[in-house]
């Protein structure tokens, strides 16, 4: 409560309030089954400043005002409901919804955006165990005026990491489900005094938040005439030759999409797009006199948020337009039949290991999401510090549910999946008879132990929407799970062929031994496939991706020259096997389609810089030779792809 000094006024003056309402009412939420008329008009739980106040008339004396008013508009509150997760705009009002099964307390925290600039919690309600609490998911349903309103919880509980958990009522943690995520607006620029992990919020949905979607369908091309361009948002447009008016954007691809059109692309995989802090390990780089930064986004802090700082909108209007960029960009893409894949990581997330910063999952429910040892280490098959727990029934439920959004609200039309093979691995806390019914892999197991049928991979492979597009795993982890050909696939995953880039790269360099294994390659890898009932199109072929040569490097540099990443040339891939044809679909790299170089650089993860811009000057330089050799191969491969699949496996028309 503060104290506001006014002039005097005689008796029979009041003063009038410049921005006057009524008196707002409060629910005081009873135990379930109990009736209740308890309102009040002030709730413990808000905190109170000064209102503006006017005097009307005059006076000759002074005396002392006290005026109350919320730092935010009243809200009604309400028991809530525990589904769905998230924060849901319902019946005039919004539905809070989160998951925390060993927290002891929770509370919504409401922010404004001045507070969240100053990294402020704007008001705190306590959430009561008994009235807004249903098994594990706490909830409650508040009716007011959001607007330039964002939001997050805090939890209470043991504060234990030899037990695997994190809880800490002082800070607030972002929701696992906010569908988008609200700090910094501009990519690169630090937050206030300098801080790369300002307070993050989520974005509260509206039922006024409409887009036109013009009637899109998806395109549902089949896998077999697919050629996909992997792309980076940033990167793509980034560079001054681009000429955009939204250079490394969303709506600065929607601007170069016709390239895409030209060269004879059909499919787009975006690298990754969900939200992440590109200032994760900023610092300075004394080799180029700039800054590293996160510029492939690996590192996963919210799965449901699209990427902010790719947005030419960036955090305005609390991040429902940044939402809106990226369904225009593929609302554009498929009005010129390219369809959109995303790069999603799910196999770790930014808040590393035990020495990692607590953002959200940690907070939440540290034991649940993470892949736990029995003193509370996080296991590292991502090689960035934690597991991600995939295959346990709250995680994998999750994993399900991003997915469904992404297709559904989002129109995206498949994905591929970062390091798939930890989404194979056994959870903490695994218990076969839960999972399957009976202890048909053996009661045993131990954490991130390879499962022949995982749980996560057989919901996703039946999900009656998920199902239905496009599933691309990277068949491989950082701790030596190689699944090529082997991933658990359900008749429908296809898988980035490794085996492919590294035999095609052999025989091209002239190594001996290698041209049986190419012929291989070129119908398809029936060795990889077809004894498991797959499809030559099951083979994702590429022969160059964002790690590792660009494909002007691969044919230029016998070693990788990583000096500018400040790592003394430690990084990176040193087998490059330096120095996309046939059956299966292929793949581009961004850039190679005019030659682009890296300098002979293989692991360019920290540059926002011109060695990852996509070069338009280059490109225009290249369109009477190696660009033009591009598109007429994809024009070549899109005519006769339809022969070549009436008979598959067969040698003789590669």
């Amino acid at each position: 409560m503060e104290l506001t000094h006014y002039a005097s006024c005689s008796s029979h003056y009041l003063p009038k309030l410049l921005s006057p309402h009524k008196p707002a009412q409060w629910w005081n939420p009873t135990p379930r089954g109990k009736s209740s008329n308890n309102w009040s008009a002030k709730p413990s739980n808000m905190r109170f400043s000064k209102w503006v106040v006017a005097a009307v008339g005059s006076g000759a004396e002074a005396e002392t005002v006290v005026v109350e008013k919320p730092k935010l508009q009243p809200f009604l509150v309400f028991e809530g409901c525990p589904a769905p997760l998230g924060a849901t705009a319902r019946d005039g009002g919004v539905n809070f919804a989160v998951y925390s099964g060993n927290a002891v307390s929770a509370t919504l925290c409401l922010i404004s955006a001045s507070d969240l600039e100053e990294d402020r919690v704007t008001e705190q309600i306590s959430l009561d165990p008994l009235t807004n609490k249903t098994g594990d998911v706490w909830h409650v349903f508040l009716k007011g005026n959001f607007e330039n309103i964002v939001y997050g919880y805090k939890f209470d509980g043991k504060f234990s990491p030899e037990e695997g958990h994190y809880y800490d009522s002082s800070r607030m943690l972002l929701d696992p489900y906010a569908k988008a995520v609200i700090s910094r607006g501009e990519f690169g620029i630090l937050g206030p005094e300098g801080n790369c992990w300002p307070l993050m919020a989520g974005m509260i949905p509206s039922s006024d938040a409409e887009f036109d979607w013009e009637g899109d369908l998806p395109l549902k091309y089949p896998q077999k005439d697919l050629i996909i361009y992997e792309m980076h948002v940033r990167g793509f447009t980034r560079h001054e030759s681009s000429r955009t008016k939204f250079p490394g954007t969303y709506h600065g691809v929607v601007e170069k999409l016709d390239h895409l059109k030209e060269l004879g692309v059909n499919c787009i995989e975006l690298m990754p797009c969900h939200e992440f802090n590109e200032l994760e390990y900023f610092s300075y780089n004394s080799v180029l006199d700039d800054y590293r930064v996160n510029f492939w986004g690996y590192s996963t802090v919210n799965y449901f948020s699209p990427m902010i700082r790719y947005s030419s909108a960036g955090i305005h209007n609390c991040g429902h337009d940044a939402i809106n960029e990226v369904k225009l960009l593929i609302r554009e893409a498929h009005k010129r039949g390219i369809e959109v894949l995303m790069d999603v990581v799910f196999n770790h997330t930014a808040e590393g290991n035990e020495n990692g910063p607590i953002l959200s999952f940690r907070g939440v429910d540290n034991s649940v999401y993470y892949m736990l040892a029995p003193k509370g280490e996080f296991y590292n098959y991502s090689g960035c510090g934690n597991t991600f727990n995939c295959n346990h029934p709250i995680v994998r439920q999750f994993i399900l549910d991003c997915l469904r959004y992404w297709v559904t609200e989002m129109h995206v039309d498949g994905f591929r999946f970062d390091l798939a093979s930890i989404m194979t691995r056994g959870s903490s806390l695994w218990d076969a008879l839960n999972v399957y019914g009976n202890p048909a892999e053996g009661d045993s197991l131990t954490t991130g132990t390879p499962l022949s049928s995982p749980p996560l991979i057989d919901m996703i492979s039946n999900d009656p929407i998920l199902r239905g597009v496009k599933l691309i795993a990277e068949a491989w982890d950082a701790g030596g799970l190689y699944q090529v050909g082997m991933f658990p696939h359900w008749g429908l995953w296809s898988e980035w062929n490794g085996k492919y880039r590294d035999i095609v790269r052999q025989f091209i360099k002239g190594s001996d031994g290698f041209s049986g294994a190419f012929a291989e390659c070129l119908c398809g890898s029936p060795n990889l496939y077809q004894e498991g009932g797959r499809k030559p199109w099951n083979s994702i072929n590429f022969v160059c991706a964002h790690d590792g040569f660009t494909l002007a490097d691969l044919v230029t540099y016998n070693k990788k020259h990583n000096n500018a990443n400040g790592e003394d040339n430690n990084d990176g891939e040193n087998h490059n096997n330096s120095w996309n044809c046939g059956q299966g679909v292929p793949m581009i790299y961004m850039g190679d389609e005019y030659g682009h170089t890296k300098g002979g650089n293989n692991n360019t993860y920290c540059h926002d810089n011109y060695m990852n811009y996509f070069r338009w000057d280059k490109k225009e330089e290249s369109l009477s030779d190696f660009f033009r050799f591009c598109c007429l191969m994809s024009k070549f491969r899109h005519r006769e792809a339809a022969v070549a699949w009436a008979h598959p496996w067969d040698a003789r028309l590669v």
